[in-house]
C-alpha cells in the first residue's frame, strides 16, 4: 500500500512538473530535446487487454510549437517488487506507441539497495531487446550539506536527505533540507518533514532532535512550524522523559496531519467535492492505516462515499 512518503515524493514531481527533466540533466548529464513546456498528463496506460498498468506519474516535454519530443513515466520505489521488471517495460512500449515519441522511464529510490536493484537492466527476451531504467538514488543523488544550495534546490535537498540521511554526513543532510522546507506552506512542509525523518534510522532520529532542540533553545537556527511543534512541546514538559514523550505524540499528530492533507489533495484532484461531515469525519480520524486505506479508495471512486468505507 502507498505510504505517505510514497504519495509525498510522488506529489513533488507532480506539483513542480519540471523537476524530473531537470534532475535527469543535472544527476544523469543527459541532453534532452530542446522542450519549452513540461506537463503531468494522465498515468494509465490502458491495453487491448483487460488489464490497467497505472505509473505513479506521467510527464510530457513539448517543444515551442506543441510538438511531443519525450515522455516520462515516473516511479517512486520505497521496496523491491518484481512485477515492476514487467510492468515498466509495457511503461515504455506503450507510452512510446501511444505518444509517438521517445520514452523513458525514471525511478526514485532512496534506498541504496531498491536503488541497485531498480536499475537493473531489464531483458526482453532471449538477449534480443532491453531496458534501462534511470534511477534516482543515493548513487547520483549528491550529498547536500550547503543551506545555500538547498534552498536553490529543496527537492534535490530533500532527496538528499532521504538518501544519505544514515551516512556519515546524515545530520548535516538532514539539517539543510529542513532549514529549507520554510519555502513551503504548512501542509507540504509537514509531508517533506516526514519523508525526511521516517527515512532516518533511531540513533539519527534520536541525534537529530537533539541538535533541532539544542539549535533551537541557543536561538542557532529557526525551523519550520511542523518541526518547531515538536520542540515546543518538548519544552512544555519540563523534564527530559516528557520532552521525549511530546516528541513522539507531536511526531504522531504531524503524521496524521500529513496523511490527511495527502487524502484531501488525493480527492480535490479527483473532482469529489466533501461535505461538512465528510471534511470533519477525516478530520477527526486518527487512525493512519485508516487514512492510507481511504487515499487508496480515492483511485476509481465515483464518489466520496466509495472513499469512506
Amino acid at each position: 500500500m502507498p505510504t505517505l512518503e510514497h504519495h509525498g515524493l510522488v506529489d513533488m514531481f507532480r506539483e513542480n512538473p519540471a523537476l524530473a527533466p531537470h534532475l535527469l540533466e543535472l544527476l544523469f548529464h543527459l541532453d534532452l530535446p530542446p522542450y519549452a513546456t513540461v506537463a503531468v498528463v494522465e498515468a494509465s496506460l490502458d491495453q487491448l487487454t483487460p488489464v490497467e498498468f497505472r505509473a505513479d506519474l506521467a510527464l510530457e516535454l513539448r517543444d515551442a510549437k506543441g510538438a511531443l519530443v519525450l515522455s516520462i513515466v515516473l516511479e517512486v520505489q520505497r521496496d523491491k517488487d518484481p512485477r515492476k521488471k514487467y510492468s515498466w517495460p509495457v511503461y515504455v512500449v506503450v507510452a512510446r506507441a501511444q505518444k509517438r515519441c521517445p520514452t523513458i522511464v525514471l525511478v526514485v529510490a532512496p534506498d541504496a539497495e531498491v536503488a541497485s536493484w531498480a536499475g537493473e537492466k531489464i531483458d526482453l527476451g532471449l538477449g534480443r531487446g532491453s531496458i534501462d531504467p534511470l534511477v534516482v538514488g543515493p548513487a547520483v543523488v549528491p550529498v547536500v550539506t550547503d543551506q545555500a544550495v538547498a534552498e536553490k534546490e529543496t527537492e534535490l535537498a530533500i532527496l538528499s536527505a532521504a538518501a544519505h540521511g544514515n551516512g556519515p554526513h546524515g545530520l548535516d543532510v538532514a539539517l539543510a533540507a529542513l532549514g529549507a522546507l520554510g519555502r513551503y506552506d504548512h501542509e507540504h512542509a509537514a509531508v517533506y518533514f516526514q519523508i525526511v525523518y521516517n527515512a532516518l534510522r533511531e540513533p539519527m532520529r534520536r541525534a537529530l532532535e537533539a541538535l533541532i532542540m539544542q539549535r533551537q533553545t541557543e536561538g542557532k537556527a529557526t525551523f519550520p512550524a511542523f518541526a518547531q511543534q515538536l520542540i515546543d512541546r518538548g519544552k512544555r514538559e519540563g523534564l527530559q522523559e516528557g520532552k521525549r514523550e511530546g516528541l513522539q505524540e507531536g511526531k504522531r499528530e504531524g503524521e496524521l496531519e500529513g496523511k490527511r492533507s495527502v487524502l484531501f489533495r488525493l480527492l480535490a484532484r479527483a473532482g469529489l467535492a466533501l461535505t461538512e461531515g465528510e471534511r470533519a469525519r477525516i478530520q477527526e480520524c486518527m487512525d493512519t492505516a485508516t487514512l492510507d486505506r481511504w487515499s487508496e479508495n480515492v483511485l476509481g471512486a465515483k464518489s466520496v462515499s466509495d472513499v469512506l468505507f
